[in-house]
């Protein structure tokens, strides 16, 4: 039986902070069970997108850890940005992958926004499937006036009331949206102009609200960064209305303006479906089907393989990642496995090697995508590029880094658990001792390797101290120089 897994895609009112959103990351990553898939930051938008997936009870309860790590961090009452918001949570959408239905999405938010309101004290508005006013299904709705005004008028109009929760935002973090959606397609078009009002033009043209194309939002927003404007839209059925369809009615529709389409980004993550119908659009190919493409037929041959082999596998392709950071990540939750092994066995408390288990897990994947992040920057054009570089390049720093720490954490608790368990588990307990201590030198090895691009004195001078010191002194480390 194939496992039940559900995507959240929620949006967090920060773009700027890298160390923020990574804290929010690092709190949803750190539940058992769930996968980072993407991670999306913008500086204009102030505005971040953090995908995950899994088992529905374990990404329920990481999109709630993200919420409450969002409600600490961000403040609402300095926030700026072009995109609406009404929360430091925003919007915490669940989508059904596999083995599950909308209506058990719909649940899953259910419970979600309630515990948000009852643990965390910031109202929630349901929406989408979920939603239980026909109003609310639309998230422009519940959005109307943005945070600045939402807070007064929900003290007054009852029709603005959420749906937990009392009739006044929380002070810092406004309100939360959560709801249950068929994927979403979010995706933006850059024109030729700094001028926003010829953005807005094509984005009232395009969307339903305006009488455009059905399952189609949009807004004009300007890029300050860029010096362009900006058709942002999501696209809620890519299946009845496809992203080729929605490309070029923009492009057209600039042409009448006299401004040119210079580029178009995904937000988030986009099926594989959407691009091949687009391909089959522009090619104009006669024979097409999705058997035709190499990756489908590669995952039909492959369908019964997963596990270590996968990972090894995914290893050894040519490309950036996974790299060595993942692997020294997956060397330190093979070392907590085996203290965990040894410890059941002995009857000992394994809580420790649990936790630094759950943690390398997550940074496995935390490793890759930081470093993703950093091959995305230097995507950017040159002239503007480098803030960005170096933003990435600290955040593929502290992942390694934390992991070389707890790697020495473990190391040393292992080294206890041999002089705690009996003789018969000592070999156990060896290997998880050796592989601890490969994972904080590989970890170390990637800690170095971006120090040397990074600008930053002070931070370089903290990741330094942590280098020699450590955060937990409990592993012997090299100097530095």
């Amino acid at each position: 039986m194939s496992p039940k897994i559900v995507e959240c895609v929620p949006n967090f009112s920060e773009g700027r902070d890298q160390a923020k959103v990574d804290a929010i990351a690092g709190a949803m990553l750190a539940v058992s069970g769930v996968a980072l898939l993407d991670r999306e930051l913008d500086a204009d938008h102030n505005r971040s997108v953090i995908t995950i997936a899994g088992a529905p009870e374990a990404v329920a309860e990481a999109a709630f850890r993200g919420v409450s790590m969002a409600v600490e961090l961000i403040d609402l009452t300095v926030h700026q940005g072009v995109h609406p918001r009404i929360g430091a949570a925003d919007v915490v959408p669940f989508v059904p992958v596999q083995g599950v239905t909308l209506e058990d999405c719909v649940r899953l938010a259910g419970q979600v926004g309630e515990r948000i309101w009852t643990e965390l004290k910031v109202p929630v508005y349901l929406y989408e499937a979920a939603a239980r006013r026909p109003e609310n299904t639309n998230l422009e709705y519940i959005r109307r006036g943005q945070f600045e005004a939402l807070s007064e008028e929900v003290k007054t109009n009852p029709d603005r009331r959420p749906d937990f929760g009392q009739a006044a935002l929380h002070p810092t973090a406004g309100a939360t949206v959560v709801g249950a959606r068929k994927f979403l397609i979010a995706c933006n078009i850059n024109l030729g102009t700094p001028d926003v009002e010829i953005a807005k033009r094509i984005a009232k043209a395009i969307r339903y609200s305006s009488g455009g194309f059905r399952f189609v939002k949009a807004m004009g927003v300007p890029l300050a960064s860029r010096n362009l404007a900006q058709v942002s839209m999501n696209l809620t059925d890519f299946e009845q209305t496809p992203i080729h369809r929605v490309f070029e009615a923009v492009r057209l529709e600039a042409e009448r303006c006299g401004v040119a389409v210079v580029g178009s980004e995904i937000v988030g993550l986009v099926p594989k479906q959407a691009l091949e119908m687009a391909a089959e659009h522009y090619l104009r190919f006669e024979n097409f089907t999705p058997g035709l493409v190499l990756e489908n037929r590669l995952a039909e041959a492959m369908a019964n393989k997963g596990g270590l082999a996968e990972f090894v596998d995914a290893l050894a392709v040519p490309t950036a990642t996974p790299g060595g950071g993942s692997a020294a990540a997956a060397s330190g939750a093979m070392a907590a496995a085996l203290g965990s092994m040894v410890s059941r066995l002995a009857k000992l408390p394994d809580n420790e090697f649990e936790d630094a288990r759950r943690f390398f897990l997550a940074a496995v994947d935390r490793d890759a995508a930081a470093f993703d992040e950093v091959m995305a920057a230097f995507r950017r054009p040159k002239e503007e590029r480098g803030p960005f570089v170096q933003a990435a390049l600290k955040s593929a720093t502290l992942v390694p880094l934390e992991v070389l720490e707890r790697a020495c954490s473990v190391k040393a608790a292992l080294e206890k658990l041999l002089g705690e368990a009996p003789v018969r588990f000592a070999s156990d307990a060896q290997t998880g001792k050796a592989l601890a201590e490969s994972a904080a030198a590989g970890a170390r090895a990637n800690v170095e390797i971006n120090l040397g691009s990074l600008k930053d004195e002070e931070f370089v001078k903290g990741v330094r101290e942590r280098l020699k010191k450590g955060d937990r002194p409990v592993c012997p480390l090299a100097p530095t120089e």
